[in-house]
């Protein structure tokens, strides 16, 4: 089934696609929570635009890794 939408789930901008592709990359999640949560048997998914990525991140207390790759296979 092709996805015919994707939105950000922060500022809800739509996030194009063009012939099945994705013309802006996004950051997406799904998350499968467990027994020691509140949130247990619930899979929750969301999508972030490259700008609430950032937003979100600068606010970290800890930065994220960034590791930058030298090849594309």
């Amino acid at each position: 089934m092709a996805v015919e939408k994707i939105f950000c789930n922060v500022c809800g901008q739509e996030i194009e696609i063009k012939d099945g592709i994705l013309k802006k990359d996004l950051f997406e999640v799904t998350k499968e929570w467990g027994f020691f949560s509140n949130k247990d048997l619930e899979i929750h998914k969301f999508a972030m635009c490259e700008a609430c990525y950032d937003k979100l991140i600068e606010s970290f207390k800890i930065p994220v890794q960034i590791i930058r790759k030298t090849e594309i296979l």
